[in-house]
């Protein structure tokens, strides 16, 4: 058996906010954009070469609104692979991306933890080869 993520739902307050943040300081591509009713659209963005996609869900009730930036309760959510860590922690901290962790040298890799616009937690990482 053959199995693969091929998105996440991440709860957002704006499409369009949250669009300009993923790809003008993030570097993600706008794969689809597509109205679904008036008040939906289906919105994907991915880093690029990467085969899971993020669907940016507009927040649609209070439920949703208070879970926005807490999906994973406070802990790293996500998790940003790179081929060359400094040069992204380098152009994010440029465009204003908050890191909370200092980079560091792990067993696993480089990695530092930044919060998107809505405070998820992500891990940068440069595994290890």
């Amino acid at each position: 058996m053959k199995q693969q993520l091929g998105q996440i739902s991440l709860l957002v307050k704006d499409y369009d906010e949250a669009i300009q943040y993923y790809t003008q300081v993030l570097g993600f591509e706008l794969l689809e954009d597509t109205p679904m009713s008036e008040t939906k659209r289906w919105v994907r963005v991915s880093p690029p070469g990467s085969s899971c996609h993020l669907l940016l869900a507009k927040a649609a009730n209070e439920a949703q609104i208070a879970q926005i930036g807490l999906q994973a309760g406070g802990r790293v959510f996500l998790f940003l692979y790179t081929d060359d860590f400094y040069r992204d922690y380098e152009n994010y901290t440029s465009k204003g991306v908050e890191f909370i962790r200092e980079p560091a040298q792990e067993a696993y890799g480089i990695v530092s933890v930044f919060k998107d616009l809505y405070g998820n937690l992500w891990d940068l990482i440069q595994p290890n080869n």
